[in-house]
């Protein structure tokens, strides 16, 4: 054969893969068009095979596929989060003077209530100093009486009626600042709550650094947790919640969102939130962990199948089946999920049917047979954050 023969004959099967490729392969028309050579597709288009009689011969429909319906799903509607529980109020007492402590007046675990005397130190000092006082201020008043007396015959002046007075007053002060001292002999509970165990006993001395008891008040139980950024702006004081404890999951405890930090954090980008939950049974305390849930409105998605996501020179897209032929429709993936992805685009809406397999034989436009049609899935896809 001539080398002018090998030619043409290598040119004809050239152009006859060339032909082929543009009306099999998906995605074609995109590539020759972004090369500017649109007409490519146009002639290829153009060379319909014949039928007997001359005429263009009628296709069938396209090969079988299977699809599957679009559903939609709901992302970012519930928050996961690890908490610790704290006592709604929490006081560590401390004497307000050093000293010996004589009697402790209460047991670990014991109700106190504001005013409640848990210990006693050594108070010999204090009762003389208030005895003390109470001679002076009166020893002070009788001399008033007197130099009153005197005032009312003239024998005393005004001036020794006022300094009397003024003495009077520095010795009901004096008294009142022994009262004080003695007063503060005996460490009080300033809340009430439950008392801790106590780390003092009678005939230790304790400074004013000494815990002498812990008191908390467990009516209500208030958790600390931390949430992702993208949530800051869903969190409302007042807004409702679930916690469980995660040694005991199987209670579950309603509460309300009770403060809300006023910053994200900025190495960890999480913001703080505070949560209180009622203790009525007095089962829960302070230190405990918690698993907490928060629901939102959420944000709603077409999902279809991950088969149905086909990839072209310009992104994503799905077949969408529409009055029995097929529509390429550009899509941008939201969230990956095991069973699902999550999409957005104009062109498909909740109960649309995309093609999940037999994509390979699927053309823009082209009638579709549809062998069979997988069942859709209500299951929402949500995204959940722990801490």
């Amino acid at each position: 054969m001539t080398a002018w023969k090998q030619l043409l004959l290598a040119l004809v099967v050239l152009v006859a893969a060339a032909a082929a490729w543009v009306k099999f392969f998906p995605g074609a028309s995109e590539i020759l068009a972004g090369w500017g050579l649109g007409w490519a597709v146009q002639v290829a288009g153009d060379a319909k095979p014949q039928g007997g009689n001359g005429e263009p011969r009628r296709s069938g429909p396209q090969t079988a596929v299977i699809t599957a319906p679009v559903i939609e799903a709901v992302i970012n509607d519930r928050l996961s989060a690890i908490g610790t529980g704290r006592a709604n109020n929490s006081v560590t007492v401390k004497p307000y003077t050093a000293g010996r402590v004589t009697t402790i007046e209460l047991e670990s675990g014991a109700q106190v209530d504001v005013g409640t005397v848990i210990a006693r130190l050594d108070s010999e000092v204090e009762e003389i100093a208030l005895d003390r006082a109470k001679i002076a201020l009166a020893d002070a008043e009788a001399k008033l009486e007197r130099v009153r007396s005197l005032r009312s015959s003239n024998t005393a002046t005004q001036v020794q009626v006022t300094d009397a007075e003024l003495v009077v007053g520095n010795a009901k002060l004096g008294l009142r600042d022994a009262q004080l001292n003695l007063d503060r002999r005996a460490i009080t509970a300033p809340i009430e709550g439950i008392i801790g165990i106590l780390p003092v006993e009678a005939g230790n001395y304790v400074t004013t650094d000494t815990v002498v008891a812990t008191i908390d008040d467990r009516s209500q139980i208030k958790i600390d947790f931390y949430v992702p950024e993208r949530f800051a702006a869903n969190m409302a004081v007042g807004g409702r919640l679930t916690a469980s404890p995660i040694a005991r999951p199987d209670e579950v405890f309603e509460g309300t969102v009770s403060a809300v930090d006023n910053r994200v954090d900025d190495k960890s980008r999480t913001l703080l939130v505070q949560a209180a939950i009622p203790n009525d049974k007095d089962t829960l305390r302070a230190g405990m962990s918690f698993r907490v849930s928060v629901k939102f409105p959420g944000d709603a998605y077409p999902s279809v199948d991950p088969l149905a996501i086909q990839w072209g020179t310009d992104g994503a897209f799905v077949w969408v089946i529409r009055d029995g032929k097929a529509k390429r429709t550009p899509v941008r993936i939201v969230q990956r999920n095991t069973e699902s992805v999550l999409v957005s685009a104009e062109g498909i809406r909740p109960g649309d049917t995309v093609v999940t397999e037999g994509v390979h034989a699927v053309r823009d436009g082209a009638e579709v047979l549809i062998a069979r049609s997988e069942p859709g899935t209500t299951r929402p896809a949500v995204v959940g954050s722990g801490s």
